[in-house]
């Protein structure tokens, strides 16, 4: 755990983060099986290089998966509805805005029951709001195929801009920015 606190400068995992109608937390035990149905279903799967077989994932995926900085369970009354991860991006990939790479990238998948209610751009909001206050000034990026219509719009509606379009993975990709607000807004 010690070296958890000199990689990452901010407490984890941080107290719940409590929306309107969602809470992101730490994954726990009791989210295994709902994250199985996320990874192993062939909705979720379209636009992230496709599902994986759900045999795999029971064999493969921890009694706790998802025990790490950035990763937050979503939870709509007791329930996991899906997960968002703030991860440095890959200095291999393609898509930056620092030359070095290495930029917090924002991430979520829900379960498609889940889809269409809004809980995506809710939860994603708050995800930057504690990132904005954990990380003070530090943008964020977020990639998606161009043809996953319903993420295009959930960038837009957090404020993401456009940086740059790329090749990747067979298919058109998206990459936009997000800035924090400064205290003076």
């Amino acid at each position: 755990m010690s070296d958890e606190i000199i990689v990452h400068p901010v407490a984890w995992p941080p107290a719940p983060i409590k929306t309107e109608r969602l809470v992101l937390r730490p994954s726990e035990a009791r989210d295994r099986a709902a994250l199985i149905d996320l990874f192993a279903s062939p909705e979720v799967g379209t636009y992230v290089g496709g599902s994986r077989p759900r045999d795999e994932l029971e064999r493969v995926l921890p009694e706790v998966p998802g025990q790490r900085f950035g990763f937050f369970v979503v939870e709509l009354n007791g329930t996991t509805i899906g997960m968002i991860t703030l991860d440095r991006r890959d200095p291999e990939r393609k898509g930056h805005i620092h030359p070095e790479g290495g930029e917090p990238e924002l991430g979520y998948m829900f379960l498609p029951q889940a889809w269409g209610r809004g809980y995506a751009t809710e939860a994603c909001a708050a995800a930057l709001d504690w990132f904005a206050d954990a990380h003070p000034g530090e943008p964020v990026v977020l990639s998606t195929q161009t043809a996953n219509e319903a993420s295009m719009r959930v960038a837009a509606k957090l404020g993401f801009t456009e940086v740059e379009r790329f090749e990747a993975y067979g298919a058109k990709q998206w990459l936009g920015v997000w800035y924090p607000a400064s205290p003076s807004d």
